[in-house]
């Protein structure tokens, strides 16, 4: 304990921490004024796990139930640690664990077609009961638009839909490819709303068949067809390419050959967009807990990153638009929806997967509210002229793409 404590006092500089150990004996944090959390230890190793793998240890014993909150929440607590990040940053212990992740960040993120689907099913072919417990009807999974704070999650998910078709410049007829479709959302978008030709590749079956029945019921299939396809095997020319949250699964080895992939499928007017999360203090692992249970083989890029093999691969970044709030808002959304029905979702999985989801949820929000986690949307082109100069255009075509409002159909995730 002696070790973890010392970890602590350098850590918390802001807000106050009460800790109870794993022997019952209950220590104070204690900084400047701020907010206050307090947690209890029901195992002793974690007095040196914590203190050694603090990013892997605490959701591993949270959802492990040897971590509780005894005053407060878990958003509260996690929010506490965001606020005096710069303290555990700076320990020598925390400096190892990060140097660490640097040392195997390029091996697990070698991404060969087989691993890239074993990565996918680990999460995205969960049950689909599970994703109508906290999804829009949509089952739009990513970053929404917030228009206006007012915007409820369906509308910003809609509102992201038509930020992202007015950047895509698209006409009635023209062939769209989506890498990484998932339910089916914007592709069908795409095509019911601006006349396009989709297909949309995904490598989840579970995200395929919902995709295609989809297509089906809305009587689209004649324009929007789905595959399980890497984007690495498409053939072909499309007009436009789109790929929204996609990307983080791509790993920084395959950078070059996913951009010069892009600009292969696309014609000398071809336009694509590229919606991603990205890191605002430049390159970094990604969190152990995250990598391990939840995204194995996911990077969340710096632009620093990204941009080298964009102008290698001979395309333009035409449009570069980074989007703060929205994500934040986003995940509120999710993980209030996820906690309204977390019974339901312990009677699908169990207790420590329930625990597990909600850290995740958790974690994520804080890390757009407090850490370094923005989104961006990069527009790509082959000739930068096929782009009007001013951006006008974008709000000027969101106006025009209807319905304005999405319709609002029963949603399980809200009663």
């Amino acid at each position: 304990m002696r070790i973890l404590s010392h970890f602590l006092q350098q850590m918390i500089r802001v807000g106050t921490l009460d800790l109870t150990d794993a022997y019952g004996t209950r220590h104070r944090f204690q900084g400047g004024p701020g907010p206050a959390s307090a947690i209890r230890l029901h195992d002793p190793s974690l007095h040196w796990r914590l203190a050694t793998n603090p990013r892997l240890a605490l959701g591993e014993a949270f959802m492990d139930g040897t971590l509780t909150i005894e005053g407060g929440d878990l958003y509260g607590f996690l929010d506490l640690c965001a606020i005096n990040y710069n303290g555990f940053a700076g320990h020598p212990l925390a400096k190892l664990g990060i140097g660490l992740g640097w040392l195997t960040r390029r091996l697990r993120q070698v991404n060969p077609i087989g691993r890239a689907r074993r990565n996918v099913a680990h999460h995205y072919d969960l049950s689909d009961e599970f994703y109508e417990l906290f999804l829009d009807n949509d089952r739009q999974y990513s970053c929404g638009y917030f228009a206006s704070e007012d915007d409820a999650l369906l509308q910003a998910q809609e509102n992201k839909k038509r930020h992202i078709a007015a950047k895509l410049l698209l006409q009635p007829g023209m062939k769209v490819l989506d890498i990484g479709c998932g339910w089916g959302g914007m592709a069908l978008f795409l095509a019911e709303h601006c006349g396009a030709e989709v297909l949309g590749i995904t490598l989840s079956e579970h995200q395929l068949a919902v995709a295609r029945q989809r297509a089906e019921s809305k009587g689209l299939s004649g324009r929007v067809r789905f595959a399980l396809t890497d984007y690495r095997q498409v053939e072909g020319r499309f007009d436009r390419i789109v790929s929204v949250g996609m990307f983080e699964h791509v790993g920084v080895p395959q950078y070059r050959q996913f951009f010069e992939k892009v600009r292969a499928l696309l014609p000398e007017e071809g336009v694509a967009l590229l919606h991603s999360i990205g890191c605002m203090w430049g390159p970094h692992p990604i969190d152990p807990w995250i990598a391990k249970y939840v995204f194995p083989g996911g990077y969340i890029p710096a632009l620093s990153e990204v941009m080298p093999p964009v102008e290698d691969s001979g395309l333009f970044a035409t449009d570069v638009e980074l989007l703060y709030p929205h994500y934040a808002q986003t995940l509120r959304a999710w993980r209030e929806r996820f906690m309204a029905n977390r019974d339901a979702a312990a009677r699908l999985y169990d207790e420590r997967f329930c625990r597990m989801w909600e850290y995740y949820l958790v974690c994520s929000e804080i890390a757009f509210r407090r850490l370094n986690h923005m989104v961006f949307q990069m527009q790509l082109a082959r000739d930068p002229f096929v782009v009007p100069p001013t951006r006008d255009y974008i709000g000027e075509t969101e106006r025009d793409l209807k319905p304005l409002r999405p319709t609002l159909v029963p949603d399980r995730a809200t009663g």
